[in-house]
């Protein structure tokens, strides 16, 4: 029985297993996009997001973690460099899975996994909508920062309005 077990085997052995998952990781930072099955797509997220959360922390000790994991310098090197510093204010949820398909030689679910923050499509999307949706307001701070501007903004405008009325009745 197998009671409390989460993983999902794959059909291969514990080494196999380990040494797809390694791979698929260096591919994954490397690439920062991979197409894969659905199944080895939803493991491979398991194993990638605690690697990505041990990055925000560059020690010696972390980069021998990930290291030992991955058993590729350039996939550590990319995983702490580039990748870190995009992922740093994310609290998780690193990788985004897509579903793609099916597979035409034997009907095998496809998925794309991919970094989040590495997509420019979704990225720009978000962004721009920041740049112009407007900033809330509280009542708290709205009733009190700008109450006292908007006075002595409001009294200059009406002298100059004055000002302006008497030289057109004068002309």
């Amino acid at each position: 029985m197998r009671h409390g077990d989460k993983v999902n085997n794959l059909g291969r052995t514990t080494s196999h297993r380990h040494a797809l998952m390694r791979n698929l990781a260096g591919a994954l930072f490397t690439h920062k996009r991979i197409f894969t099955t659905l199944a080895k797509a939803k493991a491979l997220r398991g194993f990638v997001e605690p690697l990505i959360t041990k990055s925000k922390t560059d020690s010696t000790h972390s980069r021998r973690q990930a290291f030992s994991l991955l058993n590729d310098k350039e996939a550590v090197k990319e995983l702490f460099g580039v990748i870190s510093g995009k992922v740093g204010e994310r609290p998780g949820g690193y990788t985004r899975v897509i579903k793609t398909g099916f597979r035409a030689g034997d009907a095998a679910e496809m998925a794309m996994i991919e970094l989040v923050d590495f997509n420019e499509i979704y990225t720009q999307n978000k962004n721009t909508a920041k740049a112009t949706e407007p900033k809330k307001k509280t009542r708290r701070s709205a009733g009190t920062a700008k109450k006292a501007p908007a006075k002595k903004a409001a009294k200059p405008a009406v002298e100059e309005t004055e000002v302006a009325e008497e030289t057109a009745t004068e002309e």
